[in-house]
């Protein structure tokens, strides 16, 4: 699989011209300190460190989507919050969200192919071609290109929603494992942009915005993580779970200042701890070694 993903980030460093320096995804954001309240409501689902009550340091970089750290902010409808929680003893784990419920391929291998098909982003979106040629060859993905055709970018980084896409597993104490999808949702609401608002909007305003609102005070998320059925799919991140799915909320992030250090950090979100499981989703296991050749070759840059 490890070779797959040089291939992978291969492509995109040619499809998207990706300048040296950068993230091989989600190019340009910002890193924020912030910490983390678990309300100790998964203690018994998990011996996870983090979701015991009690406050734990993290880290947080929102970003958006795009290779290129030059596409216009409107450009890059889907935006990313990566959340890294700093636990004793050294270690760590990661959430990575975004504002997508869905990812657009099933297995590394047709997330290569793909990525092998499209040759012509102008400003963010491929060629309407392209499109139908990407849904007709790849239907497992119509969820979402449809979802990206219809998104509304967020208003600010701090009242998007944020999807784990993927699925992960809570280990107890008695060590049943309990599937589950990550949810981040804002204080204030989620908000979204309308197209001509967002084509509006200069380079740079989503992290103008996040500075401003610090200055006055913590930005804050809930965290839930959705409890799934037998039925759910554990190894498919192209499909939704049903929304009826049940919500256990299991703390609050307090996003408190910018943190230019963390600039640095991987991301990885299959980094776990005691009490956490990746799924069997293959492009989860896959980005392991994905975010791994990006951060070697980001670091050997700089």
């Amino acid at each position: 699989m490890k070779k797959l993903a040089k291939t992978t980030i291969d492509q995109i460093e040619k499809v998207f011209d990706v300048p040296t320096g950068y993230r091989r995804a989600h190019a340009r954001g910002k890193s924020y300190k912030a910490r983390f309240i678990a309300n100790g409501s998964a203690s018994h689902l998990t011996v996870a460190p983090h979701f015991q009550k009690g406050e734990t340091a993290a880290f947080v970089r929102f970003s958006h989507f795009s290779p290129d750290p030059t596409w216009a902010d409107a450009m890059s409808p889907v935006k990313g919050m990566a959340v890294q929680f700093l636990l004793p003893d050294g270690e760590m784990t990661n959430i990575v969200g975004v504002t997508s419920p869905v990812f657009f391929a099933k297995t590394p291998e047709i997330f290569s192919e793909m990525l092998g098909v499209v040759k012509s982003f102008k400003k963010g979106k491929p060629s309407l071609k392209e499109l139908v040629s990407l849904l007709a060859d790849y239907p497992e993905s119509g969820a979402m290109l449809n979802n990206i055709r219809k998104m509304q970018a967020p208003s600010s980084f701090s009242t998007g929603q944020y999807h784990s896409i993927h699925a992960f597993y809570l280990i107890s104490q008695q060590s049943q494992k309990q599937p589950i999808k990550y949810l981040w949702e804002p204080e204030n609401g989620v908000e979204t942009l309308s197209p001509l608002d967002a084509i509006a909007l200069p380079v740079g305003f989503f992290e103008a915005d996040m500075e401003d609102r610090i200055a006055k005070g913590p930005v804050k998320f809930q965290l839930d993580v959705i409890i799934g059925q037998s039925e759910d799919p554990t190894d498919d991140p192209t499909k939704e779970w049903p929304k009826t799915r049940e919500r256990l909320t299991v703390g609050y992030l307090e996003i408190t200042e910018k943190a230019p250090e963390a600039e640095g950090i991987l991301f990885d979100p299959t980094v776990m701890t005691a009490g956490l499981e990746c799924s069997e989703d293959r492009i989860l296991n896959f980005r392991h070694h994905a975010y791994e050749i990006s951060h070697q070759r980001r670091m050997s840059e700089t």
